[in-house]
């Protein structure tokens, strides 16, 4: 090959580099990377089109505008697209801004070129509409205008996120380090002993652990926006366990503040009553002094999430003192005072004795454990305030971690340092020592000149067992200890404060639960819920002055746990569904580990407290049962809709392998209907005998040019299967796009339905307006018939007498909404404009009668309008009440079930199935069939028998013995009169017109075929006539189709038999089944 010769159509693309859009970032030096040439051989000659830095756009721009050699289609000079590979292309580049959502608070969402755009024939005015982006939302680099601006704004302060420190790790070690770490955990490891007491924490630890690392997997799975355990849970399952779950976690954290408080509230009281300071009483003492902190608290939550983190790092650094402090005063020489009440410093002899258990007072393990669990919740603190973080995909999993890590290790070594320095019993008096010659009981306190042994006999005030204040008395300052309980009761309450709002409004946004869409606005720069934060306020003050909080802390604590549980089941069923969007970034987690944290979460509310873990399952049990009736909608794409779709689509498959059984058959139906809600009436007939039956699916067939009919297609799928859900039909929308109608349902007749989920049977509206329509259209209608037969598929033809068709009622309908919102708009525009003007005097007046003049022909048209109206209405009165008649429950009455031919049984089982469902149960079915007018009685003996065999309940049998006699004089010539426009009548002339009338009209009745046809004309003429006798009173005839056999009977002829055989009747359903059985007598 000559290496010199191109192609005029290629490019050739040398070493490039495209670095216009790398904001500088690379400098004119050594290490810069090599520049790039493209270069076109569109004319067989070289041009050089970009090669520039960052400061030689304006050049670049001139060789795009000035020099030749483009490609005939890369005329487009829209900024946007000039970004790919630097070259003037409509296809771009990945890019984030379009994945986001749409009203992403992190950047604009960019709509990306459709494939019309890059598929269909070129236009060369396409950059006057940049389809790769929104109008106006393009600047000159292709940025959002108005993300850069947004940028600005929170660069500048004007929105206050934390990072993984502050916002997360701070958050949740304030919260796990509650007063459980001060004045119930030496007495926990005083029952327990070291050995069952680090089992016990790292018992709460493995539970907090595993769910901290299905949070980490659910939180960078995507991005994650404000409301905490509820956004994660919701996202994952779907609204139904997100709502139910997020309303209780949201009320445990309300009530959480009021348990923290009153906390904090005991312990000042404690302190006003050692020194004789009492207010009122003890209990009204906690009441005032809690509601005196709450309202500091709320006050600090208002003035801003920065304030408030401000104000957790004070106590955390309270807090870390506290422990520090309790650190040091172990290694501190005791004194005779302390040794009196059990310190000793440490020492092996005490760790030994305190290594093992002593349960007392009833206590064991899993008593014990339930006391101390409370102490390791609070993991959730930072996710809490998911929306409050810079980045909540890094900072959850560090922070929430890494806070476990730290706060675990501070219980155990607390645990054991007070175990191996404090004995479990001590009296506190100094005149307890052992004296010379003194037997000793051989306890740690014995050998160290203590005799305790009192204790055994009567209560004692001192050591693990019985002094809750054992850490400030070890420690080097007591006053420390007392603030590190208020630094940790005050600090968890301050969390439990934001948190329960910041997830209130996150649910109240969904609008899950309708009454509560009051508390959704957010206030400020930060979207501050400060409704939510005055209901929470509410609820811990209501809870505060009960004062006696015993009875609801175990339903809180299990409220959490409940939602530690859903969260640990979210990130395994998210993995177990298999769902290509779950790709968390946080790849230590395993989905069998969080299945077993969720059974561990469950089966520790039991131990916690097993009537409070029942009221939690019941009030989460009638949420979800309460948001499942409710049905939001929303769609988040949750693991729950991709189980569905596993499930479905295995079921599928284990269907497929399964042969077809003639028990085991229903009609799975298309219907077509084009647009469901242009002809209801034909969908809910087929829907009352495949609801919860069998497989429904309506059909469109849209015909025409195939540019402008694929357009509408594509954008009519999701709009009328919406219509199908809201209206509550259990049923699929699918249509095709071709050149005529019969090729379009012959293509939803091989293609429809998967496995052994396709359909079987075709229903199909009478075409009521066949005599008006050209002979094509009825070529095509007739051909869809035989399409079916071909297809062996059954067919199911409906007649009522006002038609299906309301399309034309409805664009009424919508015209007439449309004029009467313009009417409304144009009063309130000229009723804002008085207001506005809001004068009075001689211009008033002229203003008023000029406005008076410029609405009365408005006036006059909405009057004509509504006269219209009413007009319009009066006519398709009838046409709308035919449109529902389906739709009401059926009067009792009679089903007429006229089986005349063996179709396999499809012609029975419809009505039989019909007098099934709710609508028609009052109905009941009657049989009519043919015979020989000499043998009625054995033909009706012999259908008893066979309906008896079918099961099939029956009021009347008929044996029809005249069907083949003639009609009426009336009857025939009406049949006569209503072909004669289609007849050829070739023999009445000469043969060479007779041949140029065929050629002319090939779609004619001819002689010789009414001939051939003559008995069956009498028979459809007589039938009908049959039909007023016996069934004009019915609710509902279903009737054997007669089959027209290809090449001997013509479609006008064809359709004259069905418009005579269901004239003037009521509803009438016209059935023939592919002839393969679907009934069978035996079990």
């Amino acid at each position: 090959m000559d290496g010199n010769h191109q192609s005029p159509t290629r490019f050739h693309v040398n070493r490039v580099t495209d670095n216009h859009d790398t904001n500088a970032a690379f400098q004119e030096t050594s290490d810069a990377p090599p520049h790039y040439e493209e270069t076109s051989f569109a004319d067989g000659r070289s041009v050089h089109r970009i090669s520039f830095r960052p400061d030689e756009r304006a050049v670049y721009n001139s060789i795009i505008h000035n020099e030749g050699g483009f490609h005939p289609y890369d005329t487009i000079s829209n900024p946007y697209y000039l970004q790919t590979f630097g070259h003037n292309t409509m296809d771009p580049v990945p890019r984030i801004d379009f994945y986001r959502n749409t009203g992403s608070v992190s950047g604009d969402k960019i709509t990306r070129p459709t494939l019309e755009d890059l598929h269909e024939v070129f236009k060369k005015n396409v950059a006057a509409a940049a389809p790769g982006c929104p109008d106006g939302a393009a600047n000159r680099d292709g940025e959002p205008a108005d993300e850069e601006a947004a940028k600005k704004e929170e660069t500048q302060g004007g929105f206050v996120k934390f990072g993984w420190v502050k916002g997360v790790l701070v958050r949740c070690m304030l919260n796990i380090w509650g007063v459980m770490l001060f004045i119930r955990l030496s007495w926990i490891f005083g029952q327990a002993g070291i050995g069952l007491g680090v089992i016990i924490v790292l018992l709460a630890t493995m539970v907090t652990s595993i769910t901290g690392l299905s949070t980490s997997a659910i939180s960078t799975n995507g991005c994650v926006s404000g409301g905490g355990a509820y956004y994660l849970i919701s996202r994952s399952l779907g609204p139904e366990f997100g709502g139910s779950i997020g309303l209780i976690f949201a009320f445990a954290n309300a009530v959480a503040v009021a348990m923290y408080v009153v906390g904090f509230a005991e312990t000042v009281v404690d302190l006003l009553k050692e020194s004789d300071a009492l207010m009122v009483d003890v209990t009204n003492d906690i009441r005032i002094v809690g509601c005196i902190t709450v309202v500091l608290l709320l006050g600090i939550s208002l003035a801003g999430m920065e304030w408030e983190a401000k104000a957790q790092v004070l106590l955390l650094v309270i807090l870390l003192v506290a422990i520090f402090n309790f650190f040091v005063g172990s290694v501190i020489p005791t004194n005779e005072e302390k040794k009196a009440r059990g310190f000793y410093n440490y020492d092996g002899a005490i760790f030994a004795e305190n290594f093992g258990p002593d349960f007392r007072d009833g206590e064991g393990f899993f008593s014990v454990f339930a006391i101390f669990f409370p102490a390791a919740t609070g993991i959730l603190a930072g996710a809490n305030i998911s929306g409050d973080l810079e980045d909540p995909q890094v900072a959850i999993p560090k922070g929430t971690m890494l806070a476990i890590f730290i706060t675990t290790i501070t219980y155990l070594a607390v645990g054991i340092c007070v175990s191996a320095t404090v004995v479990r019993d001590a009296t506190g008096s100094l005149n307890d020592t052992i004296t010379p010659g003194m037997a000793c009981n051989g306890s740690a306190a014995c050998s160290l000149g203590y005799d305790f042994s009192s204790c055994k006999t009567e209560h004692c005030d001192f050591g693990l067992m019985n002094n809750f204040q054992v850490m400030s008395m070890v420690s080097g300052f007591g006053p420390l200890i007392t603030a590190g309980i208020f630094s940790a009761t005050l600090s968890s309450a301050l969390a439990s404060l934001v948190s329960a709002p910041k997830v209130f409004q996150a649910l109240c946004k969904d609008n899950i639960y309708k009454a509560l869409h009051f508390f959704a606005k957010g206030h400020g720069k930060n979207n501050e819920p400060l409704r939510g934060y005055v209901l929470t306020f509410i609820i811990a003050v209501a809870f505060i002055l009960i004062a006696e909080l015993n009875t609801i802390a175990p339903i809180i604590s299990n409220f959490f746990l409940a939602s530690y549980a859903l969260i640990n089941f979210s990130c395994f069923h998210a993995s177990y569904a298999k769902s290509p969007g779950w790709r968390p970034a946080y790849k230590y987690y395993n989905m069998w580990v969080s299945l077993f944290g969720a059974m561990l979460c469950c089966g520790v509310m039991f131990v916690i407290n097993w009537w409070a873990a029942l009221i939690t399952y019941a009030i989460e049990i009638l949420l979800y049962i309460y948001v499942t009736v409710k049905k939001p909608d929303v769609n988040w794409g949750s693991s729950s809709q991709a189980i569905t779709f596993v499930n479905a689509l295995n079921d599928a498959l284990v269907l497929t392998a399964v042969d077809d059984h003639v028990k085991n058959f229903r009609p799975q139906c298309i219907v077509l209907t084009g647009d469901p809600k242009t002809r209801p009436a034909l969908l809910d007939i087929a829907h009352s005998f495949t609801k919860n039956y069998g497989l429904c699916i309506t059909s469109k067939v849209f015909v025409g040019p195939r540019i402008q009919t694929v357009k509408e297609m594509n954008s009519s799928m999701e709009k009328n299967q919406t219509w199908l859900n809201s209206k509550k039909r259990k049923a699929f929308y699918a249509a095709v796009a071709c050149d005529n109608f019969r090729e379009g349902v012959r293509s939803l007749l091989q293609a429809s339905g998967v496995g052994r989920m396709r359909p079987n049977t075709l229903v199909i509206g009478f075409k009521k307006d066949w005599r008006d329509s050209r002979p094509k259209d009825i070529e095509n209608y007739v051909g869809v018939l035989h399409d079916s037969f071909d297809f062996e598929y059954g067919v199911v033809m409906v007649r009522i007498s006002q038609g299906f068709d309301i399309s034309q009622v409805l664009q009424v309908q919508e015209e007439l909404e449309r004029l009467e919102l313009e009417r409304q708009a144009l009063e309130a525009a000229i009723k804002e404009e008085e207001f506005k003007e809001g004068k009075h005097g001689i211009r008033g007046l002229f203003n008023k009668a000029s406005k008076f003049k410029m609405s009365k022909p408005d006036s006059k048209e909405t009057t004509m309008n509504s006269a219209q109206s009413m007009h319009v209405g009066d006519i398709n009165q009838r046409l709308m009440e035919a449109s529902t008649q389906f739709k009401k429950k059926q009067g009792k009455g009679t089903i007429d079930v006229w089986w005349l031919f063996d179709d396999g049984g499809l012609t029975l089982l419809i009505p039989y199935i019909l007098t099934t469902r709710k609508k028609w149960k009052d109905c009941k079915i009657r049989v009519f069939m043919g015979g020989k007018a000499n043998r009625i009685d054995e033909d009706k003996a012999a259908m008893i028998s066979l309906l008896s065999k079918f099961r099939i309940q029956f009021v009347d049998l008929y044996v029809v013995g005249d069907i083949n006699t003639k009609p009426t004089k009336e009857s025939w010539k009406f049949f006569e009169e209503m072909i004669e426009p289609y007849c050829l009548h070739e023999c009445s002339k000469d043969p060479a017109t007779a041949d140029m009338l065929k050629k002319e009209s090939p779609w004619k009745i001819k002689d010789a075929e009414l001939e051939m046809c003559k008995e069956k004309n009498y028979r459809q003429v007589r039938l009908n006539e049959l039909l007023q006798e016996n069934s004009r009173a019915a609710n509902l005839i279903i009737m054997s189709l007669p089959i027209a056999r290809k090449g001997s009977v013509s479609d006008y002829l064809y359709m004259a038999w069905l418009e005579i055989l269901t004239k003037n009747l009521p509803p009438i359903m016209l059935v023939r089944g592919n002839h393969k059985s679907v009934l069978t007598f035996y079990s």
